[in-house]
């Protein structure tokens, strides 16, 4: 969770494109972001793979309203509603976008070359049919943003007492790039998204960069296998706690728009 993930990006700017809030060039440049080039494949009515834009279109026309995402990890279908198909492919690549209003979902295949410093990045999204179902796992954000607290409260705690919380250089300068990122705010969602939804993110984003430093970090001070296996069992809920957070943040447009059509 050291980055936004693809999904995010992908549902956030797509909602804001299909609400009628940015330009499709707008929102097609913010959904690549770093990358060179995203290609959507398997879209019906479509013989090849097709630019963003185009796909957008068709998926509007195929009665898509918007787009919700998933984060599943093994044992944990966060945001998917099936079927096994789909959820297997949304596993492999530890995320994916699924459709509102018609069934139909999106999974990355990512693909890099060249040396580091200078990679060049491809990204193919394939099209596969969807459950119409609710999605798996998914608090509201009122939900979130109290678990998120909790979670990182009795987190920190542990992680102190085991002497395993980020530190050195490395974890200083990943704090830096998290701040400066932080500063942009707004950018981390599409308009249209509500404020709690840009808070809820932002602490998801940050609990989540600080458990991937102190796995990163080593064992720390946790030298027993006991205090190795406490470790373990802080920061896996607290990480679960932040995936879930962020879909919530991510999925928070369509869910207003939908209790809206009550």
């Amino acid at each position: 969770m050291l980055s936004e993930p693809r999904s995010g990006r992908l549902a956030a700017w797509g909602n804001a494109l299909l609400a009628g809030l940015v330009s499709p060039d707008d929102a097609v440049l913010a959904m690549v972001g770093d990358d060179a080039v995203h290609r959507v494949e398997g879209l019906p009515g479509e013989s090849g793979p097709v630019g963003l834009t185009l796909a957008m279109g068709r998926l509007r026309s195929l009665g898509v309203t918007g787009l919700r995402v998933a984060l599943p990890a093994p044992g944990h279908p966060l945001g998917l509603s099936g079927p096994p198909e789909f959820n297997a492919r949304a596993l492999d690549a530890e995320e994916a976008v699924v459709g509102f209003g018609a069934p139909y979902g999106l999974v990355p295949e990512v693909y890099e070359a060249g040396p580091d410093g200078d990679v060049h990045v491809e990204v193919v999204w394939h099209c596969l049919p969807v459950r119409e179902a609710p999605p798996a796992d998914v608090p509201s954000l009122g939900e979130a943003e109290r678990e998120l607290a909790e979670a990182l409260r009795e987190a920190t705690e542990v992680l102190s007492r085991l002497d395993v919380a980020a530190s050195g250089p490395v974890a200083e300068a990943a704090l830096d790039a998290y701040r400066a990122r932080a500063e942009r705010g707004r950018e981390l969602l599409a308009p249209g998204y509500p404020p709690r939804a840009v808070r809820v993110l932002e602490l998801a984003q940050r609990v989540g960069l600080l458990i991937s430093l102190a796995y990163e970090n080593g064992h720390g001070g946790a030298v027993s296998a006991s205090e190795m296996a406490a470790r373990g069992q802080a920061l896996r809920p607290v990480e679960r706690t932040a995936r879930r957070a962020q879909v919530a943040a991510y999925n928070s447009s369509v869910e207003e728009r939908e209790r809206g059509g009550r």
